[in-house]
């Protein structure tokens, strides 16, 4: 057995053999009402459609999610005013916040873990998922093999996307650095914001 069979066994067992609270909550997450919040969260209103796509779901199981998050009181579906076959989803103040605090409290699990692991290996492993994950992006089971030309593409893109979220998160802090109106803490200190670790 090679190295490479090896380390998909041990992935393997550690990663699906071993599913802690944690993961289970960041998978559930990611396929339902913290997915949705999140979506509206950072692109504002959408159409049950547009979210459908979003989380590659059915627009049965979108139907679902977003009946549960009304009734918690944390979206409002309205029909369009110019066309009254389309549904608009938005988020209610207290969606707003619902989102907010699951993203802290993720936030928060994520960096304790980082802090038992060291800045050096954080760093390193931070690394290592993201060139884990841009070849995940491009290698398919039952496909051919990425050429080299879309490796290398791939890459460049991640560096792209990182150098984007980088200079959006600079920005931010730089606001923040501003005295707010009204001589009130800057919002992302009001938030708890920090960011985890540096992209590369």
């Amino acid at each position: 057995m090679g190295f490479e069979q090896e380390a998909v066994s041990e992935l393997y067992a550690s990663v699906w053999g071993n599913r802690s609270t944690m993961q289970r909550e960041f998978t559930r997450g990611a396929h339902g009402e913290q997915f949705v919040l999140r979506e509206l969260s950072m692109k504002g209103t959408q159409t049950p459609s547009q979210l459908a796509s979003a989380l590659q779901a059915s627009s049965g199981r979108i139907s679902t999610v977003l009946s549960s998050l009304e009734k918690k009181g944390w979206v409002t579906r309205d029909i369009d005013s110019k066309d009254r076959r389309i549904i608009r989803v938005n988020l209610t103040d207290s969606g707003r916040e619902q989102s907010h605090r699951m993203i802290e409290e993720m936030r928060s699990a994520i960096c304790w873990i980082f802090s038992q692991m060291g800045e050096r290996r954080t760093r390193e492993f931070v690394d290592l998922v993201s060139e884990f994950t841009t070849y995940m992006s491009i290698c398919h089971p039952g496909r051919p093999r990425p050429t080299a030309e879309q490796v290398r593409e791939a890459f460049v893109e991640r560096d792209k996307r990182v150098a984007e979220h980088m200079a959006a998160k600079r920005a931010e802090a730089e606001r923040d650095q501003l005295p707010p109106a009204g001589g009130s803490l800057p919002p992302s200190l009001l938030r708890g914001d920090t960011s985890l670790v540096r992209g590369r």
